[in-house]
């Protein structure tokens, strides 16, 4: 078979540009990144040997082999792990083959540095290899199969693939250096990085010298398997960069032993940044499950909830059996107990942050909060620490604020703990709802996750407060004393009373018919004309437009909702006035439809029929002109 040319993804043409033109200061962590790969491998082949021991073909002693020969000008990367068929060449090296493509390529800045730690972060550090190399030359052989296969690009544009030999499986990486890229053929300069970055690797790196015995350059121990007074803040920092393929340092880590009834280790990490995958629909966990230092999955579901699936790291368990597949994993009760002991273990450590470092916290809570709050909603054992430990943005307070502060400002006579759900923080701050509570100064929760109006529905109360959304039912503001400095209603203009404010409220009933549910004089508005807010019985308007828009109310049309009116407004005075005058004249009817479809646009809601909008519109102004 002759070889063959294929054109690169969009996505990868643009990424090896960022690449090849990089001034990034360190280059030489293309070779952790190869080398954690090359790791990567030979855990696969472990795990695959676990059920066919035909794939060792001979070979059990793992190890990955660097080689360089300064007459050729080449740095070769080999291993002799689980290697790659033709098509899985195509698929890995040719395309950016994972969810988040999308986001990837939205991040890329032309700031090399930013750009390095994106490649990074989005798991696709092969390409670094094209930051030192003209030309890369991969030969890979899969346990199992007989064909070996060639895939060489000089990261233009393209790349060729085609038949190749190689004695025994894995993979083999040939690095064509640029000119001014010699360091990297020196062996003392492939010692240094190799001890730098790549010590904690649990298999053999060894550096191949033409006439000189093989040397291992790293320790070839597992790092979570040292006590922790033996490993330094950078190797935990190295390890976290090779087992979550990232260029961000940890947030936070974790490294425990557990013995006794359960006996398993783990090493896990908190990122600083939120990986690539952290809001893919599948949801699922990113820990590395191993038994006895055998490699086992990274896809393994019951190892954490899915509420903590930006965990990075290790879990190496004792107890399981090696032949253990991932359908028994999946009933497995040891591990179901090794999940529940890492859970405990990990929220304690968040609560520790929250209380000793709030700001570092605040930062955490930026990057992964609407993930925690999943938990809130679908985790009822571990609901009330969740609670605790959320952050929330507020109406009267700045930067992040917890239950239990918002507790310590309540108002005398508050008996709830309030809330308003939507899409921005800034829209839900000029909400017509929030008028009557900013006037009285009490405190409103401001949120805007999609899963906010989820778990809202599972939590009753905190502390014995319950949570009451301000856009359903009545304000309950009337038995909360008003702030001394607050505006008196007086001072926003004489209200409408009495048989006049009646009289209006028929009319906009009659006109505006089975549009709304109701339609009554409000409490909450102080600015605004108008509002509309949902009875107590019915859905939140939000999460309604939430499940409408993911078509899950099916054929339900839209609920009806109350209009509230301000009967200080002057357009709700001067509607009052033409009500009194002459009944529902026709512009009387025009104004109270275009009052009802002013509060669905303030909601965020779609007009049923936005060309009766302009022209009851066209008319109004044109009179108000005359």
């Amino acid at each position: 078979m002759t070889d063959q040319t294929m054109t690169f993804q969009a996505e990868v043409a643009r990424l090896l540009q960022i690449v090849t033109h990089s001034l990034y200061s360190q280059k030489e962590i293309f070779l952790r990144e190869l080398i954690s790969n090359a790791s990567d491998a030979c855990d696969k082949l472990r795990f695959a040997a676990q059920m066919d021991a035909s794939l060792w073909d001979g070979d059990s002693e793992l190890r990955v082999s660097l080689s360089a020969d300064k007459a050729a000008r080449t740095l070769t990367i080999a291993d002799n792990g689980i290697g790659m068929s033709r098509d899985e060449l195509v698929s890995n090296l040719g395309t950016i083959a994972r969810s988040g493509t999308g986001e990837f390529m939205a991040g890329l800045s032309g700031d090399a540095a930013k750009d390095m730690a994106l490649i990074g972060q989005f798991g696709v550090g092969f390409y670094s290899a094209f930051m030192v190399a003209g030309k890369v030359e991969v030969v890979s052989r899969r346990a199992g199969e007989p064909e070996a296969w060639r895939w060489v690009s000089d990261g233009s544009g393209s790349f060729t693939i085609g038949e190749a030999e190689q004695a025994g499986r894995g993979t083999t990486i040939t690095l064509h250096l640029r000119e001014g890229e010699d360091e990297f053929l020196d062996p003392a300069t492939l010692r240094r990085i190799v001890k730098a970055y790549s010590d904690h690797i649990a298999l053999p790196v060894v550096l191949l010298e033409a006439g000189k015995d093989d040397e291992t350059l790293n320790a070839a121990s597992a790092l979570w398997t040292r006590s922790k007074s033996e490993v330094t803040e950078e190797q935990y920092k190295d390890f976290y960069h090779h087992v979550a393929h990232a260029f961000d340092d940890p947030w936070l880590t974790l490294h425990a032993k557990a013995e006794g009834k359960l006996d398993y280790t783990l090493l896990l990490y908190v990122p600083t940044m939120q990986p690539r995958d952290l809001f893919d629909p599948a949801r699922k966990p990113a820990l590395k499950l191993y038994v006895r230092r055998v490699f086992i999955t990274d896809n393994c579901e019951g190892l954490v909830p899915s509420w903590l699936r930006f965990l990075r790291g290790v879990v190496d368990s004792a107890d399981l059996p090696l032949n253990v597949s991932r359908e028994m994993l999946q009933n497995n009760p040891v591990l179901t107990r090794i999940k529940q002991a890492i859970t405990r273990r990990v929220l304690s450590e968040l609560e520790r942050k929250a209380d000793k470092e709030p700001e570092a916290y605040a930062a955490f809570w930026e990057n992964f909060g609407a993930v925690l709050k999943e938990g809130i909603y679908e985790d009822a054992e571990h609901r009330e620490k969740l609670l605790k430990l959320a952050r929330f943005r507020s109406s009267t307070q700045e930067g992040w604020v917890s239950l239990d502060d918002y507790i310590s400002r309540l108002k005398a006579n508050q008996t709830a703990l309030y809330t308003i759900t939507g899409d921005q923080i800034e829209t839900l701050k000029r909400s017509p709802q929030l008028e009557g509570f900013r006037a009285k100064g009490v405190e409103v929760l401001l949120l805007t996750d999609p899963v906010d109006d989820f778990w809202l529905a599972q939590v009753t109360d905190w502390q014995g407060k319950p949570f009451r959304s301000v856009t359903r039912g009545g304000a309950d503001l009337d038995q909360i004393e008003a702030a001394a400095d607050a505006p008196k209603p007086e001072d926003q203009g004489e209200a409408v009373e009495g048989a006049a404010l009646v009289t209006l409220v028929a009319a906009l009933k009659t006109i505006l018919g089975e549009a709304v549910r109701d339609v009554r004089e409000s409490a909450r508005l102080t600015d605004s004309a108008c509002c509309l807010v949902a009875a107590d019985g019915d859905m939140d308007m939000h999460l309604e437009r939430l499940l409408r828009m993911n078509k899950q109310l099916g054929m339900l049309g839209p609920s009806l909702r109350i209009l509230e009116i301000n009967p200080r407004h002057p357009l709700i005075r001067r509607m009052a006035e033409r009500a009194g005058e002459s009944g529902a004249t026709d512009a009387l009817q025009d104004a109270a439809h275009l009052l009802l479809d002013q509060a669905r646009l303030v909601e965020g809601e779609t007009l049923s029929d936005a060309t009766a909008f302009a022209q009851r519109l066209a008319r109004v102004m044109a009179a108000g002109i005359g």
